[in-house]
């Protein structure tokens, strides 16, 4: 009987210590700004775990694809090719690296299914494991693809996405407005393929974090992590109050009151933060490591 009880306990301390283990990581995004440091800098901090690429921001419908890295290179001049070292430094330490495709300021759409799957192709030979003369990280092989699509039309990312997911082993994640669903990736997400989703808490008023009200956010957290099915949902936040409009939580204020509520669920996958120039003036991500 006592050896009955001895196990029983045991378990249920298992099944306590799962509930209350967080273990999540630091998505960052890099590339906007020339003073942010290079990707090799990034990652060697190690207080990230995904970072994304910013940003592929002219595509689709006949346009000429169009790679901005704020002034880090110039693929046009074969300048680009030094951070694909930099991509195998942070894989080789477990980051996962992706392509961020979109942004606030890009040309960009998908005209039709057909277009997403040459879009697809074209994604696949020139940054992830395809062949293509114009590789602008030269043999580094991006871990996927992430939609950050803020601008146009709602159409066709569904394909991309299930186009994208037909070349083994690609990740896919996004970054929609924390609204649910968001209006432009709501049909994407729908198909339930994609990886990670790292929902912005920010420039949101209705969701989001608001002088000391914290209500909105959890109720918007709730959606997200029980109406789709898909894979990690990351707390998405500015790194510093000029990162973004409105939205941003101090870090002591995430780690005592919003980070306890939100890790009790499978889905939790961790934070990310707009961006690395401003994380590496503020130091925001050293401050929530530990509690992450």
């Amino acid at each position: 009987m006592a050896r009955k009880f001895h196990t029983l306990s045991l378990f249920l301390l298992f099944l306590t210590l799962l509930r209350t283990s967080h273990a999540g990581g630091i998505a960052i995004y890099w590339g906007q700004h020339i003073d942010e440091g290079t990707l090799y800098e990034a990652c060697a901090t190690r207080r990230y775990t995904h970072v994304n690429i910013a940003f592929l921001e002219r595509f689709g419908n006949d346009r000429i694809p169009k790679l901005n890295l704020a002034g880090h290179c110039n693929p046009s001049t074969n300048s680009c090719t030094r951070i694909g070292d930099h991509i195998k430094y942070c894989q080789s330490r477990g980051i996962t690296v992706l392509l961020s495709i979109g942004g606030g300021i890009g040309r960009y759409s998908l005209a039709s299914r057909e277009d997403a799957s040459d879009f697809s192709r074209y994604l696949w030979n020139t940054f992830l494991g395809g062949t293509s003369f114009s590789r602008p990280f030269g043999d580094a092989v991006l871990d996927g693809i992430d939609f950050d699509i803020e601008l146009g039309s709602a159409q066709n990312w569904q394909y991309l996405a299930q186009f994208l997911k037909d070349y083994h082993g690609v990740y896919l994640s996004a970054a929609p407005q924390c609204p649910f669903p968001d209006r432009l990736l709501g049909r994407a997400l729908a198909t339930g393929l994609f990886d990670f989703v790292w929902v912005q808490f920010y420039n949101n008023p209705a969701c989001e974090y608001f002088n000391g009200r914290k209500y909105n956010l959890e109720k918007s957290w709730k959606q997200w992590t029980t109406a789709i099915q898909y894979g990690e949902v990351f707390l998405g936040l500015p790194a510093a109050k000029g990162a973004a409009g409105n939205g941003f939580i101090p870090a002591g204020v995430l780690t005592s009151e919003i980070l306890q509520v939100i890790q009790d669920t499978s889905k939790y996958g961790g934070v990310m933060l707009w961006s690395r120039y401003f994380d590496e003036r503020t130091g925001y991500s050293a401050s929530i490591i530990d509690s992450v």
